[in-house]
């Protein structure tokens, strides 16, 4: 079993940066693809980026690449996403997720399918 849990989020303007950090318990985690997914209000849950269980691979939804970049620290059991020219429509309540299954990075970490752990998220708001 893995729970996660997510921190960083706030209210920020355009142009600004925030960091959120995903802490996850359980004994695989160093060994899990982990993602970021986002959800604005009255939209569906959409994929921000994953990073695989090394932290070797990483996957980006073009509207983020460039902006934003996930990371993680397997000894402290945190991945990271540090968000860089935010934009007003980077706004959501932003979730991570982990992989139950010790795998490469597959095009399924895109999306909401190729993960069984989530946490509760965290609300980033982004001001013009």
């Amino acid at each position: 079993q893995v729970q996660l849990v997510e921190s960083g989020g706030g209210l920020v303007q355009t142009g600004g940066s925030l960091r959120l950090s995903c802490t996850a318990s359980g004994s695989t985690f160093s060994h899990v693809p982990m993602g970021w997914f986002r959800q604005a209000p009255g939209k569906e849950r959409e994929f921000v980026a994953a990073i695989s269980g090394s932290g070797g691979a990483t996957y980006y939804h073009d509207s983020v690449k460039g902006r934003f970049t996930i990371s993680r620290d397997n000894a402290k059991t945190t991945v990271y996403l540090q968000m860089n020219s935010l934009k007003p429509e980077d706004t959501a309540d932003y979730f991570c997720a982990a992989d139950r299954d010790q795998s490469l990075l597959r095009l399924e970490h895109r999306t909401t399918s190729g993960y069984t752990y989530w946490g509760q998220g965290t609300q980033v708001t982004v001001s013009s």
